[in-house]
């Protein structure tokens, strides 16, 4: 009997890290770990990186095959910005992708180079989300700190290097820092924001092996490493995704995506042109508050283990910005109820939060086919993933905002699946989302489309429009 070969993937997400140990030929998961990680509260969202290497041995460990596995690979959060100094040790906490602070710095560096400008270079505008105007904050607000960064990394390459040594990324993930694009490190953008080339890792090419896990941590010696990349492109890869079949995340932040033939150079930012990790495009939009703000809303409605005790009907609008916004870029707002009346329920008014946070992403799922080059009008069903996937309540919500059929795979935990894949590949010489289009992770129960609630749609966009001058934008632009 041949010998068992086992891979294991990690997500390193905001809240978590997630390691799944994942057999090499069926795709059956063998064994999982979690780890917790701690996000600051306040005025900005900051996470210490060394609490993530200790997070991805505990969860590496926690699978049972830490010691065996024939190689790993990992995806982590977006954007986040992580300063080294010169013996690798963190300067400061990282700053997260859902820290808006450098808001500022975003508007100027749209203003100093142009938003049309910035979206054919980059394929994004960038946003506070971004890495590229968090150095550019952090040299504004830190400069002492600033001085003695040697090395700058996302939250994947930190932990990738501390695994291997080596100082890579993937085109994936370097794509969402807002000063990477095909061709590369864009010399202008850096100069901007006053970042030296020399401290970015080098951007490997797809299927490419990162290196091998050094000595002296939770995993086998000599292990080999995939390239990793972020949560959005690794996710695309876990699901095995064809180009034009549109996803639905519901997570911490909301996104939608579709893996694209043509590159996308959204001028409005609506779109973000990412990379996948592969060789074709991700255009993407993403939303700052999805579950989270929702749990929320239910807590302050008296439902907190009650989520899904919504009611339809009802005037209510709520636009649930509890943490400023990116899609729309309202970095500046915050929770907006409207159209309350006497007769207005809890349920109805929890509903409308659910409504409030998918609106934004149905909105753009258009806008990203259209970028990526496939036909809106298309039948694919919309595949509904994340931790609200599940939920009745999101269900309903997508059916009736989106007017699509629904789909909701079976397999979870997909960032780490799609890492896992990366690593098998390294085994197979396959594409890694092939070995996931064979282990079938997109299966799932398909729901059948019901009529689009247009009246909530309209109410929820005029809501938002003449809310503008509230959330930090005048009213005719929203």
């Amino acid at each position: 009997m041949a010998e068992q070969r086992v891979v294991i993937g990690f997500d390193s997400s905001t809240q978590s890290t997630k390691a799944l140990a994942v057999d090499l030929d069926t795709g059956a998961v063998l064994g999982q770990g979690r780890a917790p990680h701690t996000v600051s509260t306040g005025a900005g969202r900051e996470s210490d990186p060394e609490q993530w290497w200790r997070a991805l041995g505990e969860a590496a460990a926690a699978t049972g095959w830490a010691d065996r596995a024939a190689a790993v690979s990992i995806g982590g959060q977006q954007h986040g910005l992580v300063t080294l100094d010169a013996s690798g040790a963190p300067v400061r906490p990282a700053l997260l992708w859902n820290d808006v602070r450098s808001a500022p710095q975003a508007a100027e560096l749209q203003a100093a180079i142009g938003a049309a400008e910035l979206a054919r270079r980059t394929g994004s505008v960038p946003t506070a989300a971004f890495t590229a105007p968090k150095w550019a904050w952090l040299r504004a607000n830190e400069p002492a700190a600033a001085e003695r960064v040697a090395a700058v990394r996302l939250p994947h390459d930190f932990l990738t290097e501390r695994l291997t040594g080596e100082a890579v990324t993937d085109r994936g993930d370097a794509s969402g820092t807002g000063w990477w694009g095909p061709d590369g490190y864009d010399k202008d953008v850096l100069d901007r924001v006053g970042l030296d080339p020399a401290l970015l890792p080098l951007v490997l090419a797809p299927g490419t092996r990162a290196g091998v896990v050094r000595p002296g941590t939770a995993l086998r010696e000599g292990t080999p490493v995939a390239t990793g990349t972020g949560d959005n492109m690794a996710a695309a890869l876990g699901l095995g995704l064809l180009p034009g079949q549109p996803v639905l995340s519901l997570g911490t932040s909301g996104t939608v995506y579709a893996v694209g033939r043509t590159r996308p150079a959204d001028p409005t930012g609506t779109v973000a042109g990412f990379a996948d990790a592969l060789g074709a495009w991700l255009p993407l939009a993403c939303t700052l508050n999805c579950t989270r703000a929702v749990d929320r809303f239910a807590t302050l409605l008296g439902r907190g283990r009650g989520r899904e005790e919504v009611e339809d009907g009802g005037t209510a609008v709520v636009l649930p910005y509890l943490d400023g916004e990116r899609t729309p870029d309202l970095p500046g707002a915050s929770g907006l109820v409207h159209g309350l009346r006497h007769d207005t329920t809890p349920g109805q008014l929890l509903q409308a939060a659910y409504d409030g946070a998918a609106h934004a992403l149905l909105a753009a799922l258009d806008g990203v086919l259209r970028a990526g080059g496939a036909d809106p009008a298309g039948d694919e069903p919309l595949l509904l993933i994340g931790g609200g996937a599940r939920g009745q309540a999101w269900q309903r919500t997508v059916l009736r905002l989106s007017g699509r059929a629904v789909q909701v795979p079976d397999a979870q935990e997909l960032v780490a699946l799609g890492a896992a894949a990366q690593a098998a590949a390294l085994l197979t010489g396959e594409p890694a989302d092939a070995v996931a289009r064979r282990w079938r992770t997109a299966h799932g129960p398909v729901l059948d489309p019901v009529k689009k609630d247009e009246e909530a749609l309209m109410r929820i966009g005029d809501t938002l429009r003449r809310a503008g001058a509230l959330q930090g934008a005048p009213a005719e632009d929203r």
